[in-house]
């Protein structure tokens, strides 16, 4: 009796299949706000809208080029200058800084 091979595609097919994804079926966090915090809630919605919208992104990047070029000039000091720096990179990035805090502490 002679064997039959399964042809190219076939393997292909089949290796094809076991690398797809799946969807995971992880359990979904409930992230309701406690009774009565609507209005807190929405002025918190709104600060954050203030401090990351354009308005300001634009004064942000106003204050790192002067800082930058009193820097250049000598006119201040590097530690100052860098904290000022450093400290909008905070503010720009604290929700990702959060959500990898958050994924710290849950994972």
């Amino acid at each position: 009796m002679t064997r039959k091979f399964p042809s190219a595609a076939r393997v292909l097919a089949a290796a094809a299949s076991l690398f797809a994804p799946v969807a995971a079926q992880a359990q979904s966090v409930a992230t309701r706000d406690p009774a009565g915090s609507g209005p807190i809630v929405a002025a918190l919605g709104w600060l954050q809208g203030t401090l990351l919208g354009n308005v300001a992104t634009a004064v942000a990047v106003m204050a790192v080029a002067a800082v930058g070029f009193m820097m250049l000039t000598g006119r201040m000091n590097w530690r100052f200058g860098a904290t000022v720096i450093v400290g909008c990179f905070v503010l720009f990035g604290a929700g990702a800084i959060v959500s990898g805090i958050q994924g710290a502490a849950v994972g």
